[in-house]
């Protein structure tokens, strides 16, 4: 691979990064009433609990829920990432890629 294969890669990769960091993934659980927000790169954004929900009777509720929305959250990010790189993981040979 000559050196400007390698920085064409380069320039793509981060153009690939940015674009992540600035993808807004959204999930809701519990009806709605609790939202996670993560970046592209797996970064939370934001955490929304409806303020109805905030008592100790639906604290199980809540602590599931945001382990759901979050694993979620972060099973989308991956594969976001995934697909987006396998354009230049492809030139690599990269296996499983």
């Amino acid at each position: 691979m000559g050196m400007l294969d390698q920085g064409k890669m380069l320039m793509e990769a981060r153009r690939i990064q940015k674009e992540l960091r600035n993808t807004k993934i959204e999930v809701e659980k519990a009806d709605g009433q609790i939202k996670v927000v993560l970046n592209g790169e797996q970064k939370v954004e934001d955490v929304i609990i409806n303020s109805e929900l905030l008592s100790s009777d639906n604290e199980l509720l809540i602590k599931n829920s945001l382990r759901e929305a979050f694993n979620e959250a972060i099973r989308k990010s991956q594969a976001l990432a995934a697909d987006k790189m396998k354009g230049i993981a492809g030139d690599l040979n990269i296996p499983g890629m």
